[in-house]
């Protein structure tokens, strides 16, 4: 069984890296969320029919007085100022985060804005949750005029926060790594820690979310081939991505599925891989000149 949830704090120390730091948990839960949401309607700048706002699947569970990361990509186009996060509850609706205005204490925005044309991140980090956090959070597009309404769809991603008297999870998959940063060529290592029994069924990685997501290591089955499992203890549900290319970015989620079912049970809170082209240096762009001297010099 899982460590008490102070333990579990000390116990993702050692797998942080310099990546951004922060103490997000993962997602515990039989209950699936949405797969897949699409942003439609139209304003004066672009058509939302080709918009898609993916959000991860499965709920999330967070300790109490720790920080929530929520992810969200919007794929398409990028607007700021249309894009904000709201939490639903039993009791009501609340906005969270907005992109264009207002100021929201305790939640910062994740990364910062890229202007990336078909790949823009409006995850979100929620600092020192409380219970009051507990709820179904949705990446929207708000409405542009009064005659709008706001555009969400699907369940979004729900959040449970977890207190120290409340019992504990069967299971935690941890994925300590907000961000991964690779020079191409290089070897990519995505660390996941998997605490606790939970039900049958192997770990699986996939790169993005909803219908069009990308199985890239199964523990229990085939995998891509040149991705393998680093396995330095019974826990350990790591992988290498060696000679990366820019192809390879994206999100890689850490999941655990049931054998009976064939569902998805939990899954980690995501690894953003960025692939940055390798510089050429100098030395090499000089090189064939200098073979091609006369005088060999």
């Amino acid at each position: 069984m899982p460590a008490s949830l102070g333990d579990h704090r000390t116990r993702q120390a050692p797998f942080t890296t310099t990546t951004p730091t922060h103490e997000a948990h993962s997602p515990v839960c039989f209950l699936q969320v949405a797969l897949f949401l699409v942003l439609s309607g139209t304003s004066e700048q672009s058509s939302w029919s080709e918009w898609q706002v993916l959000q991860p699947e499965g709920p999330i569970l967070v300790a109490e007085g720790d920080t929530l990361l929520l992810r969200c990509t919007v794929v398409g186009s990028c607007a700021d100022d249309m894009i904000k996060w709201v939490k639903e509850s039993s009791q009501d609706q609340q906005e969270v985060y907005n992109f264009k205005r207002g100021f929201f204490p305790g939640v910062t925005s994740a990364v910062q804005r890229t202007r990336e044309p078909l790949d823009c991140d409006y995850s979100i980090y929620i600092h020192s949750v409380t219970k009051e956090h507990s709820g179904t959070y949705h990446c929207v597009r708000f409405a542009v005029s009064s005659e709008d309404l706001d555009t969400k769809l699907g369940e979004g991603t729900a959040v449970t926060v977890q207190g120290a008297g409340d019992p504990k999870p069967d299971l935690w998959i941890i994925q300590p790594q907000d961000l991964v940063e690779v020079t191409t060529g290089d070897t990519a290592l995505l660390n996941c820690t998997v605490l606790g029994d939970g039900p049958p069924g192997p770990i699986r990685w996939f790169r993005g979310t909803g219908l069009s997501r990308e199985a890239i290591y199964n523990f229990a089955g085939l995998s891509h081939p040149n991705v393998t499992a680093v396995r330095t203890s019974d826990r350990d549900f790591s992988i290498l991505l060696p000679d990366v290319s820019t192809k390879d970015a994206g999100t890689y989620y850490c999941v655990k599925f049931q054998r009976k079912s064939n569902r998805q049970y939990l899954s980690g809170q995501g690894s953003k891989l960025r692939v940055k082209a390798k510089s050429t240096s100098p030395t090499e762009i000089n090189e064939p000149a200098v073979q091609a001297s006369p005088t060999g010099e």
